[in-house]
C-alpha cells in the first residue's frame, strides 16, 4: 500500500492514521518533496477513474496564477502542470494494487483495508 501524503494536511494525517490503526505500514510518499512522474500520475488517475481536473486543487494560489480556470487543457497538459506544481494534486491518495482512492473523507480508505 502507498499513500501520497502531505503531513501538513489534516485529512492526509487522518487517512494515514486509519491505515496504521489497521496494522498496515504503507509506503509513505511525501509528494510535495517527491512528486510523481508524468507516467505515475497518469497511472494514478486511471486507478482513481478520474480525469486530471477532478484531482486538481482549484483553491491553490498557483491555480489562479496560472489562470487554469480560463484554459482548456488536454489531459497531457493538465498532468504535466500537476507534476510541475504538485501542490495542485489533491491529497491524500492511497493505492493498493490496481485500486486507488482519494482520502476525502479519510474513511474512504476503509474500502482498501
Amino acid at each position: 500500500m502507498k499513500i501520497y501524503h502531505n503531513p501538513r494536511c489534516s485529512k492526509s494525517r487522518q487517512t494515514l492514521a486509519l491505515i496504521e490503526e489497521a496494522g498496515i505500514k504503507p509506503e509513505v510518499i511525501e509528494y510535495l518533496k517527491t512528486p510523481p512522474t508524468t507516467e505515475e500520475l497518469d497511472s494514478i488517475l486511471k486507478k482513481l477513474k478520474m480525469e486530471p481536473g477532478e484531482l486538481m486543487r482549484k483553491g491553490e494560489a498557483i491555480y489562479r496564477e496560472l489562470k487554469l480556470a480560463e484554459r482548456e487543457l488536454t489531459r497531457d497538459e493538465a498532468i504535466a502542470i500537476m507534476v510541475e506544481h504538485p501542490k495542485l494534486i489533491e491529497r491524500p491518495i492511497v493505492i493498493q494494487g490496481r485500486k486507488a482512492i482519494l482520502g476525502r473523507p479519510p474513511e474512504n480508505v476503509k474500502t482498501l483495508l
